[in-house]
């Protein structure tokens, strides 16, 4: 007897292997000496998956990230499979599913949602994927082919262009200040990514940024997937490539929202911006997810810059390790995250303060951070779409770099759509808006209010043939957490400048220039 899967079926599984285990202030206004800025890249979003499902990816990998960040219990992979399910049924039900059917799942497709949020207290991730990946069923199975490769390995691998960056990856601009990198976009404004070096000789390993966590970790030269294999076409740390490498035998493991590693606690010389740590102490991973050992993951690591009592390693971060070091002024982290759609690639990290030509001066504001545990969380003022007030107030929100979209409580998303004219929920925790809405929504914080490009409203269109039909919501609701707390990631960020400061546990905002 032949076994046929209708699409819905096969894709449904295809999808939930890649997003279920796949899936954050300064006072001082400092400038150089002792700030160090990076440039950040661009990586594109994996063709061929519906919007709808990309949608319910990051909704998926933001409702596990915020109940790991407020310590409540994290939905499991069932409740995620059928929230993904729930999609594809509708998606079978609607016009677009021929296309998307023609169109299919290109081979080693995978999500680009944003791995950020490690560490158990917020964002652990999981490996129950594996078991999936590897099912009996003839989903599970074409799930693991199409995430890991027909031999169940690390994929097909990455190419290297010209300019040093993975295929894919747009190198961000030369950094404007001191002590900066620039930060390289992933795909469609969902990831930021910086160079740094490690060991002797250094070495370039392209590293994920990640404001809400608080961990660094790059692969080890035994590195072995948890799909089976090596950790894909990365560059590994280790004794072979290394003279300065020493491992400590102290065993970590870090679980995301999407994806998990474990390895062994080591020091060896680093240098961010060109700022030299000698003996730092970080992680090399023996053993990942495919979310990260994937050959199609552009990234060799993680460096989380949340407060290092988040660390599961129990180590200072680089920007406390550089401060300590006196080689910055301060423990402060500043982002400029650039948009895909300008085509500007002028993100930029800077370390020890501020880049004071990428803000308004007079705006400039800064507010104490709430959280406890070691995330950057500032109180919400208001809430308003085109200068109207939504009424919501005594609300706090998680600012995090590694976090897509903002996703807010359900009674608050209803608030704020409800507002925007032309939108409508679809009954998943998502809304739509018209592609063309030019709703102004802004976030209020240390009494001044930021605005969201409309552009970041209408995240993607719902039809990709039809860019002025309806939109998905960068703002989706949240079943997790409190009815007072926010998870605010890129969709705000990229209308702001940011910067948290350990010292004086405070974050900034300011209007960008």
């Amino acid at each position: 007897m032949q076994l046929q899967l209708s699409f819905a079926t096969l894709l449904a599984g295809v999808l939930f292997a890649l997003s279920t285990v796949q899936d954050a202030a300064a006072r001082p206004m400092k400038r150089s000496p002792g700030t160090v800025t990076l440039p950040l890249k661009r990586v594109p979003r994996a063709e061929g998956i519906p919007p709808t499902i990309y949608l319910q990816q990051h909704i998926n990998r933001a409702h596990k990230r915020l109940a790991r960040m407020k310590k409540r219990d994290v939905p499991s992979d069932l409740q995620l499979r059928q929230n993904i399910e729930r999609r594809m049924l509708a998606l079978e039900e609607s016009p677009l599913s021929k296309r998307f059917n023609r169109q299919g799942v290109k081979k080693n497709a995978r999500s680009t949602n944003r791995i950020g949020l490690a560490g158990a207290p917020h964002s652990p991730r999981s490996l129950e994927l594996k078991k999936k990946k590897g099912g009996n069923g003839a989903a599970g199975q074409a799930a693991a082919a199409t995430a890991t490769g027909d031999n169940g390995t690390a994929g097909t691998g990455s190419q290297i262009e010209a300019n040093g960056v993975p295929s894919g990856v747009e190198a961000a601009n030369a950094p404007t200040a001191s002590n900066s990198l620039g930060l390289n976009i992933e795909g469609q404004d969902v990831g930021y990514l910086a160079t740094i070096q490690m060991g002797t000789p250094p070495q370039d390993f392209l590293i994920l940024m990640d404001s809400g966590s608080a961990d660094l970790w790059v692969g080890s030269e035994s590195c072995q997937s948890t799909a089976g294999g090596g950790c894909g076409s990365h560059t590994f740390l280790g004794t072979a490539s290394s003279s300065t490498f020493q491992d400590s035998g102290k065993q970590f493991a870090v679980t995301y929202g999407t994806g998990n590693v474990a390895g062994t606690i080591i020091t060896d010389n680093i240098a961010v911006a060109g700022l030299s740590l000698t003996g730092h102490q970080f992680g090399v991973a023996d053993q990942e997810s495919d979310d990260f050992a994937d050959n199609s993951v552009p990234f060799d690591g993680l460096m989380g810059l949340a407060q290092s009592s988040l660390s599961e390693q129990g180590v200072p971060t680089p920007p406390e390790s550089l401060a300590s070091a006196g080689l910055i002024s301060d423990a402060i982290t500043s982002f400029k995250i650039s948009r895909e759609a300008d085509d500007l690639n002028d993100g930029e990290i800077t370390f020890g303060g501020l880049d004071a030509t990428k803000f308004d001066a007079s705006t400039l504001t800064t507010f104490d951070n709430v959280n406890t545990d070691g995330f950057w969380e500032g109180a919400m003022d208001s809430v308003t779409v085109d200068g109207t007030d939504t009424q919501l107030t005594g609300r706090t929100a998680i600012l995090d770099t590694g976090t897509t979209l903002i996703v807010a409580p359900p009674a608050d998303a209803t608030a704020v759509h409800n507002l925007i004219q032309g939108s409508a929920s679809d009954g998943q925790g998502g809304f739509t808006v018209p592609c063309t809405t030019n709703a102004s929504v802004a976030l209020s914080f240390g009494n001044t209010a930021f605005a969201i490009d409309p552009r970041d409203i209408a995240f993607q269109p719902v039809d990709p043939n039809d860019p002025t039909g309806d939109c998905i919501s960068g703002i989706s609701s949240g079943e997790i957490g409190a009815a007072t707390e926010w998870l605010v990631g890129d969709v705000f960020l990229k209308n702001a400048y940011f910067s948290v400061d350990v010292g004086n546990n405070a974050i900034s905002l300011a209007k960008l220039v």
